[in-house]
């Protein structure tokens, strides 16, 4: 059974049989949302067109893909006494309006501001705190560049001053030089991201030597996507190279930190990563002629010290040392002859001394004078005659030879020496 009390407006429930018009409908839509108060909110102003002095704006949920329509009458923009622009981080009091006729929802704006800096600024304080506490921006960790770079990888805007920039004054110093160009968004909500990709696709380029990173500067709030900590992450993780050329010298953005070097603009940057081939041809010819100098320098002193040594006495006659060592060599000759010839005399007479002492103490002599040793078959010596055995076999030693002889009897023995 259908329910057709009236509702809480007076107006009697829509049915099948008595549907409500669309403007029924959408009249009750705008009169429930008219009730509705004012909120202040907070994000990112994605754009921002004025139209006969109206504004119509979308503002974007900082961490959430969410967005919502603006619309600021021309009275309320009078009002302000700020200038803003897409990539603006705002906080906005707005009422939500209904349009009955388009049928679309948007938030009418009263007042708007730009977000505090000083909570912007601490939120980056707290960041920057962060990563130099990881050792992200320790010099240690800084790769240096190439001397001359093959190829250079270059994120920035498309057809932007910056490219012109860089890559004009990188071929004015050094003709021969490629780039290998990446483009990306450098503000609003895709620029970190953009970047962040670029910074991985040539860092896993084997022919790109370095990077950059340019953009043509900017206030702080456009630079705000250069201090997103997964850029910075990214950027501190690349291997290759890399260059922040950001161009903003009073608001410097944390890549700068993270970088391996930071340039003031594009064109420093473009001057600091290719040496100038006219500046490096004068440098070589500079050494070329240092060296040269030196070389010269060095033969010429040597040359001269051979010419000074040549002409000393010792070296422009030389056969004088021969000629006054040649007599005192003959002196010390004939002086080494006779003092050999007087030690080999001496020796020889103390050799005949030895000699005629050895032969008077020797047994041979004792055997001239008449003396014979007798000795027993065992070869032991006979000392005495009462050692003697009758009939023993002895053998006498002369001074010319051996006579062997035969003990006789005591009584022989005495008769004997009678």
């Amino acid at each position: 059974m259908t329910d057709t009390s009236p509702t809480a407006d007076g107006s009697v429930p829509a049915t099948p049989e008595a549907p409500w018009p669309v403007s029924v409908l959408a009249g009750k839509l705008k009169g429930y949302i008219d009730r509705l108060g004012t909120v202040w909110v907070e994000g990112e102003l994605t754009q921002w067109g004025e139209r006969a002095g109206n504004v119509y704006a979308k503002l974007r949920d900082l961490e959430q893909d969410v967005t919502l329509d603006l619309r600021i009458w021309s009275s309320t923009r009078a009002k302000f006494t700020e200038e803003f622009r897409q990539g603006d981080r705002v906080i906005a009091l707005v009422k939500p309006d209904y349009w009955i006729k388009g049928g679309t929802l948007s938030m009418q704006v009263y007042n708007l501001r730009h977000v505090g800096l000083g909570d912007m600024l601490e939120r980056l304080e707290r960041l920057r705190r962060q990563l130099a506490d990881e050792g992200l921006f320790a010099a240690d960790r800084k790769v240096p560049l190439p001397f001359l770079p093959q190829c250079i990888g270059l994120i920035t805007g498309r057809d932007s001053d910056a490219e012109k920039d860089v890559v004009r004054n990188a071929q004015l110093r050094w003709p021969e030089v490629r780039f290998r160009l990446r483009y990306a968004a450098v503000q609003g909500d895709r620029a970190a991201s953009d970047v962040a990709a670029g910074i991985r696709e040539l860092d896993a380029d084997p022919e790109v030597d370095v990077i950059i990173i340019a953009r043509g500067g900017g206030d702080f709030q456009n630079l705000l996507p250069f201090s997103d900590e997964t850029l910075l992450r990214t950027a501190a993780a690349c291997v290759t190279p890399l260059v922040s050329a950001i161009g903003h010298e009073a608001d410097q953005p944390l890549l700068d930190h993270v970088a391996d070097l930071r340039a003031s603009t594009p064109t420093d940057a473009a001057k600091r990563v290719v040496p100038d081939v006219a500046e490096e041809l004068a440098r070589v010819q500079q050494a070329r002629a240092r060296m040269t100098g030196r070389v010269t320098a060095l033969v010429t002193g040597e040359i001269d010290r051979l010419a000074h040594i040549r002409s000393r006495p010792a070296l422009a006659d030389a056969g004088w040392l021969v000629d006054t060592r040649a007599e005192e060599l003959t002196r010390w000759v004939a002086r080494g002859s006779e003092l050999v010839d007087h030690a080999i005399d001496r020796q020889e007479r103390r050799v005949g001394e030895l000699r005629g002492q050895l032969r008077a103490l020797s047994p041979q002599r004792t055997l001239e004078r008449g003396y014979a040793i007798a000795q027993r078959a065992d070869g032991g010596v006979l000392r005495s005659a009462a050692d003697a055995v009758a009939g023993e076999t002895l053998l006498l030693t002369l001074a010319d030879g051996e006579v062997p002889t035969t003990v006789g009897a005591p009584s022989e023995r005495s008769e004997g020496r009678g």
